[in-house]
């Protein structure tokens, strides 16, 4: 089953959510799809690393057969190309490898060439399988990654796999929830919390996902108007975590609460129960 761990901002909890969640499933796939910021790893510190990289198809000008009739250029709704003194440029950053000015050159003029993106990584950490993707800077879009990074993932033969999600709605969100069976939406109790909660609880209702909710940073002195708006809107709130200077210490270690601490160990536990007893 892939269960999709997801939050509106970053900074909410949800790879300390999905890390610990991988960690008390015993043998489980955590994939990392925040593929510009990843950081799973440097919680589980995987052995037997494989890293293979990630390329997408650009155009390629023939300058000989080109005549300049601009009919790629015509079609390229992304201004990725360009007639400059008699010459088409093409402004990879621009491209989005859809192939139309292929198919547009009555010449047969442009061409393919592969363009690195970033570069996929897996490894074994105890009996969890991770996979990472990681996107080169300055690139402008990490769905090639995430789709090549599911495939790989999604060979492994494993009950759980949880989908550590990129912060936010975008289209980065979307590829990386799209096949899941369940989505975890972690949130903070501050009204900045909320307004980002909201993005993302009608992101996973647009896909008519099931969903239920982890109230991170949560303060027993303090209303949390996500807290109040999930009972408003009857959503389920699956568990919550409280402040405490002994999670934000490991955490801040680089360590894995479900394997390091009995106290956090059972709630992990206890909140992968509640979660896979709604799927």
């Amino acid at each position: 089953m892939n269960i999709a761990v997801l939050s509106g901002k970053g900074g909410t909890g949800k790879t300390l959510v999905s890390v610990n969640l991988a960690a008390a499933a015993k043998e489980s796939v955590y994939i990392d799809c925040d593929v510009e910021e990843p950081n799973g790893m440097l919680f589980f510190k995987p052995d037997q690393i494989i890293k293979e990289p990630v390329t997408v198809k650009i155009p390629e000008i023939d300058r000989k057969k080109c005549i300049g009739c601009r009919k790629c250029i015509d079609f390229c709704k992304f201004n990725a190309l360009a007639y400059i003194r008699k010459n088409v440029l093409v402004f990879e950053e621009l491209c989005h490898s859809c192939g139309g000015c292929i198919i547009a050159c009555p010449q047969g003029a442009v061409n393919e060439k592969n363009k690195s993106i970033g570069e996929i990584c897996s490894g074994i950490s105890e009996h969890v399988k991770v996979f990472t993707g990681e996107m080169n800077i300055g690139e402008t879009s990490g769905v090639p990654i995430i789709k090549k990074l599911l495939l790989t993932a999604g060979k492994q033969d494993t009950l759980y796999t949880f989908i550590d999600c990129p912060p936010g709605s975008a289209c980065t969100t979307m590829e990386s929830i799209k096949d899941a069976d369940y989505c975890i939406l972690v949130a903070e109790s501050t009204l900045f919390g909320l307004h980002n909660f909201e993005m993302v609880y009608k992101l996973v209702k647009f896909f008519s996902k099931r969903c239920g909710v982890i109230l991170n940073k949560c303060d027993e002195n303090i209303i949390n108007p996500v807290e109040s708006f999930c009972k408003k809107e009857n959503i389920e709130i699956l568990g919550k975590i409280f402040y405490d200077r002994e999670l934000a210490t490991m955490n801040t270690a680089g360590l894995i609460l479900s394997r390091t601490s009995e106290k956090y160990g059972s709630l992990f536990e206890q909140l992968l129960q509640t979660v896979v007893g709604k799927i």
